[in-house]
């Protein structure tokens, strides 16, 4: 039993120039980060800088991210947040005295009268915010980094968008065109078997936007599907300036899917389950495919346009050659 995907494109694939490869956000590429060393900027003839101590103050020695109320500590004033507190079975982990429930109000009153810059800060956030609601920015950061869309794997990786680019093509082979129409094949020797599958068939680079194409086989409901779509590496408000549209057909007939790209915030599986695609059922694959439905043939087309508006405010596509 066995599936393959073939890329059909006329146009030549993206320029290695056009890619960057060193990582300039290197510290969110990894999902675990070290807070323990004080750069030696913070240090002013041998005292530390006010602002940078209170901050260190406010770092749970055992996760080292930043404490939110409750605070904890034990009778020595050994403090920890409350998600570690449980975790360590209510010993303090600097005297192993037992912590009980006693909360460092003091702290928590401090933490209250600062104002800190979003951690993406050297990302191009400009934004500062008191201690309490930062984290609430910056959990919806625009300036954050993006998780790796590659669809099949939960791949950790994070950084930005031209660094993603590089690290789909170089660590997981994914291909690169350049242009704003796709035509695609995918062919599967038994349809009859449809296992949930799904694949990144390729990215595409036009209007200066990177897109994703996914291509996905699974249940929905007791009918297996095959389904199509298209997604935006970039933010949502950016993605909806672009359209685009999908077909697939055979024997005469045809389906056709139009909409607007998703961004690569939502995770493939998020965009699958809402169903915001083409969709094409297994019967109708089969028609389309031909012969004696023994084999599954489906040619996928597309195209991606910017919407422009005129100066009535009416849109209109503009599509590249």
């Amino acid at each position: 039993m066995e599936s393959s995907i073939e890329c059909i494109s006329s146009i030549d694939g993206i320029d290695e120039d056009e890619i960057s490869h060193p990582h300039p956000f290197s510290e969110f590429s990894s999902p675990k980060s070290s807070h323990n060393t004080i750069n030696n900027s913070n240090l002013n003839g041998g005292v530390i800088n006010p602002a940078t101590s209170v901050h260190e103050l406010l770092e749970c020695p055992v996760c080292t991210n930043s404490m939110y109320p409750p605070i904890h500590q034990c009778h020595n004033g050994h403090t920890l947040c409350s998600t570690c507190k449980a975790r360590v079975h209510n010993r303090c982990p600097t005297c192993r005295q037992e912590l009980g429930d006693i909360r460092c109000l003091a702290l928590e009153k401090v933490a209250e009268s600062l104002e800190l810059p979003c951690k993406y800060c050297s990302l191009g956030c400009p934004e500062i915010f008191p201690y309490y609601s930062k984290l609430k920015h910056e959990a919806v950061c625009n300036f954050r980094p993006y998780n790796c869309p590659y669809a099949g794997s939960e791949c950790p990786v994070v950084g930005d968008i031209p660094y993603l680019v590089a690290h789909l093509r170089d660590d997981h082979k994914v291909d690169m065109h350049s242009g704003c129409t796709f035509n695609h094949r995918y062919v599967k020797s038994n349809p009859r078997d449809v296992e949930n599958a799904t694949w990144m068939l390729t990215v595409f680079h036009c209007f200066g936007q990177y897109f994703c194409l996914h291509f996905e086989a699974f249940q929905l409901g007791m009918a297996p599907v095959y389904m199509a779509f298209l997604r935006f590496m970039g933010d949502e408000m950016e993605a909806r300036n672009y359209s685009y549209s999908l077909e697939v057909g055979g024997n005469g007939r045809k389906l056709i899917w139009e909409g607007t790209p998703r961004s690569v915030r939502d995770s493939h599986r998020k965009v699958r389950d809402s169903h915001d695609g083409l969709i094409i059922q297994r019967n109708m694959a089969l028609f389309f495919s031909g012969g004696d439905r023994k084999e599954l043939k489906l040619r996928v087309t597309g195209r991606i346009w910017k919407e422009q508006q005129n100066p009535d405010g009416v849109c209109i596509p503009n599509l590249c050659s």
